[in-house]
């Protein structure tokens, strides 16, 4: 990553923690792990630039804002860590369906291969 602009913190975005995925949509026949993922986890070549107060922003939002990570403190790098939040992504429900598509798409291909 390039150096960090004045009053710019790195960042990471991490899987939803309970607080984020407590409540959060979870069709029939999917693990509920799954509504943990998020499709930007992992990212960790991200600044984010801090307020006027030296806050960093509380949510962080991708996708025209369809996909939206939530701020939860700093990790011991000192990275602001942001965990997906499935409850305030407007594509969560879209993207929990297509998984759950795969899951019973699977589950039927086992199915057939135990005949």
């Amino acid at each position: 990553m390039a150096t960090l602009l004045r009053g710019e913190v790195r960042a990471i975005l991490q899987p939803a923690g309970t607080a984020q995925y407590r409540g959060a949509y979870c069709p029939p026949g999917v693990p509920f792990r799954e509504v943990r993922r998020g499709p930007f986890d992992g990212k960790s070549d991200i600044a984010v630039r801090t307020g006027i107060d030296g806050e960093v922003p509380k949510l962080m939002t991708f996708g025209r804002g369809q996909v939206v990570y939530e701020y939860d403190g700093r990790d011991q790098q000192g990275r602001a860590v942001y965990r997906y939040a499935p409850k305030l992504s407007t594509s969560h429900r879209k993207v929990m369906d297509g998984v759950a598509e795969v899951y019973a798409e699977n589950a039927l291909n086992k199915a057939k291969e135990g005949q």
